[in-house]
C-alpha cells in the first residue's frame, strides 16, 4: 500500500504573519509536521504544497519533497482540497492513501501517526480524523434565545461527567483518507469514518499570536 503524506504551507498569513516559516520550538513551523510525517515508516514520501520560495528551501532541507502550488489556489479563500487535488495530480503515481498534516498543529502525541494508520487501515475505513475531548458546556443562539445544548439543572462536574455525555471536537491535526474516495467527492472526509483521540491538549490550532506563543509554552511542558 502506498501511503504519503500531504503538507499544505502557503506563504500568505493573515492572523500570523510568515507562521509556517517561522521558528517553533527551535524549528520552522512546517518543519514539525514534516518531522511527524517521517516518524512513521508506514509513509513513503512526505509532500509539502507551497507557492513560497522559503518554504520550499526549508521543506526540502527537512528531506520533504516540493509541490510548487500556482497562485490561483494560493489565496486567503482557497481551500486546503483545492491543494490537495494540485498536489495529486503532480505526483508520478497515484498514492492509495493520503495523510493531511496542518502545519498549524504543530504539536502532535508521540507515536500517534502509526496508530492512526493502523486503526485506519485495519478497520478499513475510507477516511479518519483526529478528536479530542472538550469539557466546556455548549449553548446554542437562535433568535435571541440561548439553547442550553447540556442539562444545566444537573450541571455534572467535569471528573462526574460520563463517557457519553462528552462532546468531542475536530482539532485539525491529522487526516487519513482513501485517495480514490477523495477524488471522487472532494473531500478529506466521508464514507466509512474512523477516529483517533488526542488529549485535550493537542486540540490547540495555531491562528493568532497569542496561539503561537500558548502552543510554544504548551510545547515546553509537553516535552
Amino acid at each position: 500500500m502506498n501511503i504519503v503524506s500531504i503538507i499544505p504551507a502557503r506563504g500568505g498569513s493573515k492572523g500570523v504573519p510568515n507562521k509556517n516559516k517561522r521558528l517553533f520550538l527551535g524549528h520552522p513551523l512546517v518543519a514539525h509536521s514534516i518531522m511527524y510525517s517521517q516518524s512513521s515508516n508506514k509513509i513513503s514520501k512526505t509532500f509539502v504544497s507551497t507557492d513560497d520560495l522559503e518554504i520550499m528551501q526549508i521543506s526540502k532541507k527537512y528531506g520533504a519533497e516540493v509541490i510548487e502550488r500556482p497562485a490561483n489556489i494560493s489565496g486567503d479563500k482557497s481551500t486546503t482540497e483545492s491543494a490537495i487535488e494540485h498536489a495529486i495530480s503532480c505526483m508520478e503515481e497515484k498514492p492509495d492513501v493520503i495523510v493531511l498534516l496542518q502545519p498549524t498543529s504543530p504539536i502532535r502525541p508521540k507515536d500517534s501517526l502509526d496508530k492512526a494508520l493502523d486503526s485506519f487501515i485495519t478497520q478499513k475505513k475510507d477516511s479518519l480524523l483526529s478528536l479530542s475531548p472538550t469539557h466546556n458546556f455548549f449553548w446554542q443562539l437562535s433568535e435571541n434565545v440561548a439553547k442550553p445544548q447540556y442539562d444545566f439543572m444537573n450541571r455534572p462536574m467535569r471528573q462526574q461527567m460520563k463517557q457519553e455525555d462528552i462532546r468531542y471536537i475536530e482539532n485539525g491535526s491529522l487526516y487519513i483518507f482513501n485517495t480514490n474516495h477523495f477524488l471522487k467527492h472532494s473531500n478529506r472526509l466521508g464514507g466509512d469514518i474512523g477516529y483517533i483521540i488526542f488529549d485535550e491538549d493537542y486540540s490547540k490550532e495555531i491562528d493568532t499570536e497569542f496561539d503561537f506563543i500558548f502552543l510554544e509554552l504548551l510545547g515546553k511542558n509537553l516535552g
